[in-house]
């Protein structure tokens, strides 16, 4: 038991003989099991602490990053039936090609000779136009004319008005001079009238004098009459100058009430013109939209509508053309809580539908079959399903996209971030965190490990 003895039991017995030991003895399998655990149980401690390039995931499909290259479907401007297909589905097209042929639908425009009717409708209208602004010339000149002729007759008038104030002027002071005349010949009178009745002069003296004062006083009744006729005149003189005023203000007034109403109706007729010119141009313009044209050059995809004397409505999608050459790109959508950690120019792995691929999203060094890809636009909100919208386009450097892709193709992407430790990406995917970077979009640093966020939180 103590092994003293240079002699060994296990030399004199053997092992296959004794049932017991065989039962006590470890079996080799358990040995190699253990070895093997231990072995990757190192492995992985070893592996807790090798770089891991965290990235963020999403699914999308093969889009055009410029709009004017995805599929666009052609409508139709005006309503119409199909009368005639140009192209077949598959078919290539020219811009300018002719996809189909559309017939009038509204009895409005059947007539085959409308734009001749309109026309001669329009001519007819300006005709009436021209008339009417020959009558509002008319009626300006008359307006013209008659206030030309007012200022003729009010200075006519005026100038008879001074007249007669001249006039009245001078009978005026002729009054005054005969009145001054009466009373010198009626002082006389009186005075020689006692002398007669003093006998101191004849009769024939007196009668004389007598004879001398009637005419004196005849001349002030008659100058006094020339004064009133002459007031008389100033007075008519100005009634007939408020006459003249108010006669020709009364014919002005009709004239311009004439020129107004001949005016609203050539603004009228103006517009009656201008509404058929609109008209005949719609219907010019509407008859060149009867053939529908390719937008620019391209695959026809699809026709949504298809039958011979089918009708369609105003601006209702008739055929899907797919433009010739897209610059491809893939559209994903992304979590919201990933979009602060994105950037214009992110590196980018992709997989697309139908090419076998290997992807390891934390060494992507060791990927097989994946396509590189740069972040070109991150939108400013979110889409319909809660997620963002990233558009990725060709890595210049990495190899080229498949030609073979086709839009609408699914693709799934990872952006790539930077590296942290296997250990701190499974603690971060176990609580639900989104990624960190080293440095984030505004160039301030984050804490890479749950060691640096304590250690800055002791600084």
């Amino acid at each position: 038991m103590l092994n003293i003895s240079q002699d060994n039991i296990n030399d004199r017995l053997a092992d296959k003989q004794l049932y017991s030991l065989k039962v006590l003895k470890t079996p080799f399998l358990s040995i190699y099991l253990a070895r093997v655990l231990i072995a990757i149980g190192i492995i992985a401690v070893i592996s807790l602490f090798m770089p891991w390039q965290q990235n963020i995931r999403g699914g999308g499909k093969v889009t055009a990053l410029n709009p004017a290259n995805r599929p666009q479907t052609v409508q139709s401007v005006i309503p119409g039936r199909i009368e005639k297909w140009h192209v077949s589905e598959g078919q290539y097209v020219n811009i300018g090609d002719t996809i189909l042929e559309l017939a009038e639908t509204k009895d409005k425009y059947f007539d085959p000779e409308i734009l001749e009717r309109m026309q001669e409708q329009i001519n007819a209208k300006q005709s009436s136009l021209i008339a009417k602004e020959l009558k509002r010339d008319a009626y300006q000149n008359q307006i013209k004319a008659l206030r030309e002729s007012l200022n003729a007759k009010l200075i006519q008038a005026r100038n008879k008005i001074d007249q007669s104030i001249f006039k009245l002027e001078s009978d005026s002071i002729a009054l005054e001079a005969e009145k001054i005349n009466y009373t010198n010949s009626s002082n006389i009178f009186d005075r020689n009238k006692l002398r007669f009745e003093s006998g101191n002069i004849s009769l024939n003296k007196y009668r004389e004098l007598e004879s001398k004062f009637q005419a004196a006083k005849a001349k002030l009744v008659s100058q006094e009459n020339k004064y009133l006729q002459s007031k008389a005149s100033v007075s008519i003189a100005r009634t007939s100058l408020a006459a003249i005023q108010a006669d020709y203000a009364e014919k002005i007034s009709k004239a311009t009430t004439e020129l107004q109403a001949t005016l609203a109706d050539i603004n009228d007729t103006e517009g009656s013109v201008a509404k058929l010119k609109n008209e005949f141009n719609n219907v010019r313009i509407r008859r060149n939209q009867y053939a529908l044209l390719a937008p620019q050059n391209g695959f026809v995809v699809q026709a949504l509508r298809a039958g011979i004397g089918e009708t369609i409505k105003e601006g209702e999608a008739i055929v899907t053309v797919q433009p010739e050459n897209p610059d491809l790109a893939i559209e994903m959508y992304v979590q919201a809580m990933d979009v602060p950690l994105l950037t214009r120019g992110r590196k980018v792995r992709i997989q697309f539908d139908g090419w076998p691929s290997l992807q390891f999203s934390g060494w992507p060094s060791v990927s097989v079959g994946t396509f590189g890809g740069v972040v070109q636009v991150i939108d400013k909100v979110n889409a319909e399903n809660g997620q963002f919208r990233i558009l990725v386009i060709p890595d210049p450097e990495d190899e080229e996209w498949p030609q073979q892709l086709r839009l609408g193709s699914g693709a799934k992407g990872w952006v790539m971030l930077d590296n942290v430790k296997v250990w701190y990406e499974i603690w971060r995917q176990l609580n639900g965190f989104p990624p960190s970077l080293y440095t984030d979009p505004t160039g301030t640093d984050n804490v890479k490990s749950e060691d640096d966020k304590k250690k800055q939180k002791n600084k």
